[in-house]
């Protein structure tokens, strides 16, 4: 597909500084781009990516248009730059390969089980007594579904995915391959002869429009249910325990570990390896840096880093307190100095 740049620009609602003609056959990274592909610039630091670049068609923000004005350049300038250019790309993305609908010879689906219109199910997939998929859901070849799962319309399953029995997935939910929902979670409780294993009675629920990528495991709960809540959007290799929550909008980068019980309100974000302790509640919008381990609760709006994790002030302030009591340490020495040089 070839489209101009005006196109573009009315898409994403942008301002054009040059040929509005100006030919697009794609997008790619600043310093990969052709002079027929668009690509952006949202921020100063990537500046040396611009140097040698023969982009000829950027999407940039007010403060970035005079340095990537050029003369054989066209920019499109709009307000949120990562926005507008994932909307462009869209416009370019190959679609994936379209699933055959049906059931595959070789799955295997209970006859108790309900299948809605237009359902994938694909090869050596299992699907088990009292399970409902809804309309126009793909479940991709060598996916478990379990007994009484509920799964709603235009979900999209990934090859491998266990969704484990009783548990409940809305409409428009991706899980990508290797994701495990609904295994059991992790309680032991001591006895006369050793461990003894904590029933785990509940399930998990996801509502609409969220994505968990591979390799993520969310626990069923010991009792009522593990929810994550509309929106949400959880990276690969992340790890939710029994009986947490998971606010509208979040979003989970990879390695997250979070324990049970903890609660996480609307749009908290949790930066790549962040560990959020049991039994404590994230506020509404708490942002919380990557590797950083949140042992206690935070108000709405909390942007914290560090171990244990803490503001980004008082963060500061502990890191720079070496340097602040060499420096004092130093002074000290000179008016002692300047002490026993009085006294002589």
């Amino acid at each position: 597909m070839i489209v101009n740049a005006k196109f573009i620009a009315d898409l994403v609602k942008g301002e054009i500084k040059g040929d509005p003609e100006r030919p697009i056959a794609g997008v790619s990274a600043l310093k990969d781009a052709r002079p027929d592909q668009l690509s952006f610039l949202g921020s100063r630091k990537y500046l040396s990516q611009l140097e040698g670049s023969q982009a000829g068609t950027l999407i940039v923000s007010a403060d970035t248009e005079k340095l990537a004005a050029g003369p054989d350049r066209t920019l499109i300038v709009c307000k949120s730059v990562d926005y507008a250019f994932t909307v462009a790309s869209g416009v370019f993305a190959v679609p994936p390969p379209e699933p055959v609908r049906g059931v595959h010879p070789s799955a295997v689906v209970d006859p108790t089980a309900k299948l809605g219109n237009n359902v994938s199910i694909g090869a050596c997939a299992v699907i088990e007594p009292g399970a409902e998929i809804g309309d126009n859901t793909v479940i991709s070849a060598g996916c478990y579904i379990g007994h009484d799962v509920k799964i709603g319309a235009n979900t999209m399953l990934y090859p491998n995915v266990t969704v484990m029995y009783r548990c409940i997935l809305g409409n428009k939910v991706i899980l990508h391959s290797g994701v495990v929902i609904g295994a059991d979670g992790f309680g032991f409780v001591p006895g006369p002869e050793g461990l003894v294993k904590v029933p785990q009675t509940g399930i998990v629920r996801i509502d609409d429009d969220v994505e968990i990528g591979a390799n993520t495991t969310v626990d069923r709960a010991r009792f009522d249910k593990t929810w994550i809540k509309t929106n949400v959007k959880i990276d690969d290799q992340v790890m939710v325990a029994h009986n947490v929550t998971v606010g509208e909008s979040s979003i989970l980068v990879a390695q997250v570990g979070i324990a049970g019980s903890a609660t996480l309100g609307r749009g908290v974000i949790l930066g790549g390896k962040a560990g959020v302790n049991g039994h404590i509640t994230l506020g509404d919008g708490t942002q919380i840096a990557g590797s950083s381990n949140v042992v206690k609760s935070t108000d709405p709006g909390t942007i914290a880093l560090g171990t244990p994790a803490e503001s980004q002030r008082d963060f500061m302030n502990r890191l720079t307190l070496p340097a602040k009591v060499e420096k004092l340490t130093k002074k000290l020495a000179e008016l002692q100095a300047q002490l026993d040089e009085l006294k002589k």
